[in-house]
C-alpha cells in the first residue's frame, strides 16, 4: 500500500515540477480558495454564542439546557 502513495506522490511531484506557468496558477486558486473559505465563514458562520453571553460558564449552561431540552 505504501508504494501505491509513494507513485502517486512521485507521479504530482514530477508534474508540478516540470510546470513553468502552472505554479502560478495553482498558487493563485489556493490563494482564492482561502479567501473565499474565510470570508463565507466570516459571513454565514458568526459567534453568535460569543455576541449573547460574557462568560464560557453561561455559553457552556446555555448549550447544555439547550441540549437537554425535551423536544416537543
Amino acid at each position: 500500500m505504501t508504494g501505491l502513495f509513494k507513485r502517486i506522490w512521485l507521479f504530482y511531484f514530477e508534474g508540478f515540477r516540470s510546470m513553468k506557468i502552472g505554479k502560478k496558477l495553482w498558487l493563485l486558486i489556493a490563494i482564492k480558495l482561502f479567501l473565499l473559505l474565510v470570508v463565507i465563514k466570516w459571513l454565514f458562520f458568526p459567534n453568535i454564542l460569543e455576541t449573547h453571553f460574557n462568560s464560557d460558564t453561561q455559553r457552556s449552561e446555555y448549550i447544555l439546557e439547550y441540549l437537554t431540552q425535551p423536544k416537543e
